[in-house]
């Protein structure tokens, strides 16, 4: 039985799979958009999250850590640089991933893992949400409404 064992192995060995998501988060914060098969994009976005987190403070703690998975000069540069400024008030949610169909030759599931604040087509329609404070459902709009439709409907019957 496989109880709390959460983490997808993809058929790799521990050493090759540490190896291909840090290639794979390297490619997607260089090109911010890559193709990949639908389980390594889930895989790659539980990988690649936290990285972008600890990029959004620059220390140089945080740097080492990011510095030790990636194990690539350039893309922590990039990543701490460029990434951490364009997504520093988004408080989570840096990935998005599009299902694409099935790959011709192995009719694998596949899917495009990319940076969400770097897509204009997604982001275009929409304007930056300012912050806002949640309310209370069992507020009295649902009460104030509910009057108002009876006299409403009193109306309409005289």
């Amino acid at each position: 039985m496989r109880h709390g064992k959460k983490v997808n192995h993809l058929g790799r060995k521990t050493a090759h799979r540490k190896a291909m998501l840090a290639n794979m988060a390297c490619s997607l914060i260089e090109h911010k958009r890559i193709n990949t098969t639908v389980a390594k994009a889930k895989a790659l976005k539980g990988f690649v999250e936290p990285m972008i987190t600890k990029s959004k403070t620059d220390t140089t703690h945080n740097r080492r850590i990011v510095m030790a998975r990636l194990r690539q000069k350039d893309a922590v540069t990039e990543l701490f640089r460029d990434v951490a400024v364009k997504v520093g008030d988004r408080p989570g949610g840096y990935t998005r991933i599009i299902k694409l169909g099935n790959r011709l030759g192995d009719n694998a599931d596949m899917a495009m893992i990319e940076l969400v604040d770097y897509n204009e087509i997604y982001n275009a329609g929409k304007a930056k949400k300012t912050k806002t404070t949640r309310r209370s459902r069992r507020g009295g709009a649902a009460k104030a409404s509910a009057p108002a439709v009876a006299t409403k409907a009193t109306k309409e019957e005289e």
